[in-house]
């Protein structure tokens, strides 16, 4: 019996392949990381080479690790992550590496767009917030900065696309991936002439789109063996990230909120038809034609305490060292001492829409100590993702019926929790398998290859094995609070270009 089945996420530090049985239970995993490049300031690159060799490497281990279940696999599903571009030739080798997400090399096309008054026509074909992020802006800067190259590239395709090529040899992507590019029109469903025009390409040089229910019949001999598959594993073409972390979770009915804090964050909701900010605030992906994802993704998640750890601890090394602040940051109360932190250290996506955006603290006075700074990081990420939430909530259900759930590195700290569920103020879920974009994969896949009549059917899977209830007496303290930070943050706002100029004109060199 093919009742076992492989969920395979393309994301942005890692290619992680996990193993599921029938009932939504890990029985195998592996991953291998991948460094992200910055050789100059805004670049973010990876080797697309190196993510191949990565999904393969975790494929064939897992399904080593597999054992004799191997046999019974029946389909693998992929996630990627989004807003990823790759330049390649006729062979379909790659003429540039894949320019991530967080690449900002293209701010200047995006400013123009939003100075000449496209960016709110953009938005509304596609859903896409106007930002560097969007492939369609990387497009322009890429012809600008290397004609050559543009002009020889045969196709412009993300990491997954230049994956399975590999694999069938033809060029095919997903329609939340179309989404992400910023070139696709949402109602159509399909390439939009006007955008390709803006980006200088035609629809020669872009994948054809595919629900993202499609699949390939079997696996390539060399691809099933190197793999220890047999051919007849059906491949589904699966989606991004974001659409499938609500899946795995359990949050795609009117109402689910799901949160995810890793190195950065997001928060989603999902509806039967697209919903659009009328300020272009919040992104709207497709996960199926009746199944949308709103909401926003934040830039600053766990990398803000990543760099409170590093600033303040000195034993870097210990394994324990997060846990250890955790702590600490417990002895501040809530508000720490009045004490904000604006987390935007490297730009901000939503709800500002701002790469040149600076985190702060503010507030600071002589009586705030380690602890305080410490709780101000934490509440920091999350009162930016209730900033967030207040957006995304007026495009779901009557605020008493949202629930929330919640994944990503975060949960590992019982205070970060607390913190989400008490500026919140709901129940916060924290769902048993925390790799919710591979059992989202897996979940859409068997929908797709016809195991499930519909994909509402597969949320029982998704078992909740903690619940996190928030502290009434807090209630008035994150509300004041949050207001504190929201005129603040708005206040400091207009700033930014100029304090960005500044720090580019007065960097310090590199090793001084």
């Amino acid at each position: 019996m093919k009742d076992y089945a492989i969920g395979i996420d393309i994301g942005t530090t890692s290619a992680k392949v996990v193993l599921f049985d029938e009932s939504g239970e890990v029985t195998a995993y592996h991953s291998k990381s991948y460094p992200l490049l910055a050789e100059e300031p805004g670049a973010a690159e990876q080797n697309p080479d190196e993510i191949y060799e990565a999904v393969v490497h975790s494929l064939k281990e897992t399904v080593k690790k597999s054992g004799d279940k191997a046999d019974r696999i029946g389909f693998l599903s992929f996630s990627t992550a989004m807003h990823t571009l790759i330049a390649v030739d006729d062979n379909g080798a790659p003429l540039t590496n894949s320019f991530t997400w967080a690449d900002t090399r293209s701010e200047p096309f995006v400013m123009e767009a939003k100075e000449n008054g496209l960016a709110d026509d953009i938005y509304t074909c596609t859903g896409v917030p106007v930002h560097p992020m969007t492939p369609l802006f990387k497009l322009m800067w890429l012809k600008h900065e290397s004609p050559d190259i543009f002009q020889k590239a045969a196709k412009f395709v993300g990491i997954k696309d230049y994956i399975l090529f590999r694999w069938f040899g033809d060029w095919k992507t997903d329609y939340a991936s179309a989404a992400a590019t910023g070139l696709w029109n949402l109602t159509s469903l399909q390439w939009d002439e006007k955008l390709m025009n803006m980006a200088n390409v035609t629809i020669e040089k872009l994948p054809e789109i595919k629900p993202a229910t499609y699949y390939w019949e079997s696996l390539s001999e060399e691809i099933g063996k190197g793999c220890g598959l047999g051919p007849e594993v059906k491949v589904v073409i699966g989606s991004t990230d974001g659409p499938l972390s609500n899946l795995g979770v359990g949050a795609i009915s009117p109402g689910d909120v799901a949160v995810t804090i890793g190195t950065s964050g997001a928060i989603r909701t999902t509806t039967p038809e697209p919903i659009l900010d009328p300020e272009g605030r919040t992104f709207c992906y497709p996960l199926t034609e009746n199944h949308w994802v709103s909401g926003g993704p934040v830039n600053n998640g766990g990398l803000a305490f990543q760099w409170v750890h590093d600033l303040l601890e000195e034993k870097k090394n210990e394994k324990d060292s997060y846990e250890m602040l955790s702590k600490l940051a417990e002895k501040s109360p809530a508000g720490a001492e009045g004490l904000l932190f604006l987390p935007h250290l490297t730009g901000e996506r939503a709800p500002l829409w701002d790469a040149q955006a600076k985190g702060s603290f503010i507030g600071l006075t002589l009586r705030h100590e380690k602890d305080d700074l410490l709780r101000a990081v934490l509440e920091g990420t999350i009162l930016n993702l209730f900033d967030v939430y207040n957006l995304v909530k007026t495009q779901t259900a009557a605020e008493a019926e949202i629930k929330i759930f919640a994944t990503g590195g975060f949960t590992q700290s019982a205070i970060w929790k607390q913190i989400l569920a008490d500026v919140f103020q709901k129940e916060v879920s924290i769902p048993e398998n925390t790799e919710s974009s591979c059992l989202g994969a897996v979940l859409l896949g068997r929908y797709a290859v016809g195991l499930t009549s519909q994909l509402h059917e597969v949320k029982e899977e998704t078992k909740q094995y903690e619940t996190i209830q928030p502290n009434k007496e807090n209630r008035e303290v994150y509300q004041e609070l949050f207001r504190l930070y929201q005129a603040l943050s708005q206040a400091l706002k207009p700033n930014y270009k100029g304090l960005n100029e500044f720090q580019n004109k007065h960097k310090k060199e590199s090793g001084q």
